[in-house]
């Protein structure tokens, strides 16, 4: 056991002086030490209920014959982070959590580790620090929270923002914005919708590194419970049998996750996490890969934001394991940590409600719910949740609107300054030029509220998953690099086409050359986490990951 590199032999008597203080047993110095990153905290409604899974968790690995030892895990809660300066610290987060991890698992040389944790940077960074220090490694993810409800009809968090631009077109009034902000959201876990959190969850049972059933077990469910004690109960099979996540996150996993993201239509950023969880397990994938399986797995499930369905409506109708089950024919077979393969737990899961997980001769769109996109805008592609753009939307060519930034833009689109068939260019905003690559749901959920059902929305920056209609993120190269992006002029023609997947500035390249000579890119006066991140984060389209 690593373990016993703390406390075997008469060297390590101070070491294990130190743990005796801690109240640990003659006995338990012979057993498994595993450790629990918690991400509890009293800022995230997705994590102020991990304390009590965390105990369950604590039971189970106690109860299966290891000693457990929780320390700390820092969360960003990225709705409450949105829209101002605060956004530009979620994703540097991510490597944050993983770096934390890391640390305390190497310096206590645990033998195994189980990570709770919910929303939309706590999980990826847990998923890169299981592939990074490669010991067994189970996640717990909290769970989604349950639907909001006003005048007969489920609410969340998107709805609000939305209604943000409602009362800006004069069609609520702000005491009826105050009546559904009290209402939309009841309590813990992780935000209703198929949104960053819920679809990272989905990614981590997908790719089998959490108990079947976890991802859309609601937070308060007892069943959420009962998962924490037998997740905890999981990882000493994992340790005595030496499974470690390298194991488990394999190519082929990677792309079962990916086939459920297509399948689900998820969000935009399990792009940049998968490719950094890949590149975490030495796993080649690129945006080819992504490509590939959307047009190899339809979109079968309409969730929120673009449709009607919550995450708990998903979980009575059987959870990830019947997206599996009927996602059968196209999966590869690979390992879990519930000791099951996926092939199995698809086999053994039922269907409950086939509406809200169509067959795939019945499927909402013939192809998945994502799509990269390339063309002399970003030549090294970009993102857009295609299962949330009306159809009518997949071919446009509009004029620029150049903002640099997300602050001019959404007081342009608040300010009825844009008008329908435009284009809106948000640049500055990638993970070197914001930096941090914030999301973009302000001024996306304006949009919608205003009305607007023709403008186009593209950014090198990010978007929320709570994001839908026409709206492109991830551009690269970004503009802060020189990428074509800042090379955009108001008033130049752009043209996206989802169905040939192209995103093109309609400008000759002699002109686009003659600007590019001119070109000064932006910079900042930065200082701290963000002054580090903005040197050492790379492009989009590797993941944003830091070197």
């Amino acid at each position: 056991m690593r373990s016993d590199e703390v406390k075997t032999g008469y060297q390590r008597a101070p070491n294990r002086s130190l743990l005796r203080s801690l109240g640990v047993t003659e006995r338990e110095m012979g057993l498994p030490f595993i450790g629990i990153a918690n991400a509890f905290n009293t800022i995230v409604p997705g994590h102020i209920h991990l304390r009590q899974l965390t105990e369950k968790v604590r039971e189970g690995i106690a109860a299966a014959g290891g000693v457990p030892f929780e320390f700390g895990v820092i969360g960003i809660c990225d709705g409450i982070a949105m829209g101002h300066e605060g956004m530009r610290y979620s994703l540097p987060s991510r490597e944050n959590i993983a770096d934390s991890i890391e640390l305390m698992a190497e310096a206590h040389r645990f033998d195994g580790l189980v990570c709770v944790g919910t929303c939309d940077k706590i999980v990826p960074g847990m998923l890169m620090a299981a592939a990074r220090t490669n010991i067994p490694t189970i996640v717990l993810t909290g769970g989604p929270m349950l639907s909001g409800f006003q005048e007969g009809k489920d609410r969340s968090l998107i709805d609000v923002f939305e209604a943000v631009g409602n009362v800006a077109a004069g069609t609520m009034s702000e005491e009826a914005l105050c009546e559904l902000e009290g209402c939309a959201m009841p309590g813990c876990g992780s935000c209703q919708g198929l949104y960053t959190a819920n679809t990272m969850a989905c990614m981590t049972e997908a790719m089998g590194m959490s108990l079947p059933g976890c991802a859309a077990t609601p937070a308060v469910d007892a069943g959420k419970l009962r998962l924490a004690r037998e997740t905890g109960e999981a990882i000493l099979p994992l340790v005595k049998k030496g499974i470690k996540p390298r194991d488990i996150i394999t190519k082929k996993s990677l792309r079962n996750a990916i086939r459920v993201d297509m399948a689900l239509g998820g969000s935009t950023n399990t792009v940049l996490h998968l490719m950094a969880i890949a590149v975490e397990a030495d796993i080649p994938l690129t945006l080819d890969d992504f490509k590939t399986l959307a047009d190899e797995i339809p979109h079968l499930c309409y969730m929120q934001p673009s449709g009607p369905h919550s995450m708990q409506t998903l979980h009575r109708s059987g959870g990830i394991p019947a997206v599996l089950k009927r996602l059968e024919s196209y999966l590869d077979d690979s390992i879990t940590v519930s000791g099951k393969k996926v092939l199995k737990i698809a086999k053994d899961a039922s269907i409950r409600n086939e509406e809200v997980i169509r067959s795939i001769k019945n499927p909402i769109n013939k192809e998945g719910g994502l799509k990269i996109l390339s063309g002399s805008l970003a030549p090294d592609g970009a993102v857009v949740k295609s299962a949330a753009v009306p159809k009518q939307m997949w071919k446009h060519e509009g004029p620029a609107r150049v903002f640099d930034g997300e602050g001019p833009a959404m007081k342009s689109i608040l300010a009825r300054e844009i008008k329908e068939e435009d284009v809106i260019v948000i640049r500055y905003e990638g993970p070197r030029g914001a930096p941090g690559m914030p999301e973009m749901l302000s001024p996306t959920s304006a949009l919608m509220g205003l009305g607007y059902s023709k403008v186009v929305l593209i950014t090198d920056g990010r978007f929320s998953g709570g994001t839908r209609g026409p709206c492109i993120g991830h551009v690269a190269p970004e503009a802060a690099v020189g990428g074509p992006i800042a090379l955009v002029k108001e008033g130049d023609r752009i043209a996206i086409d989802l169905f040939a997947k192209k995103i093109d500035i309609l400008v000759d390249s002699v002109t686009l050359e003659q600007r590019r000579e001119v070109l000064k890119p932006h910079t900042k006066k930065l200082t701290g986490v963000l002054a580090r991140y903005a040197k050492t984060v790379e492009q989009a389209n590797l993941g944003a990951v830091q070197r």
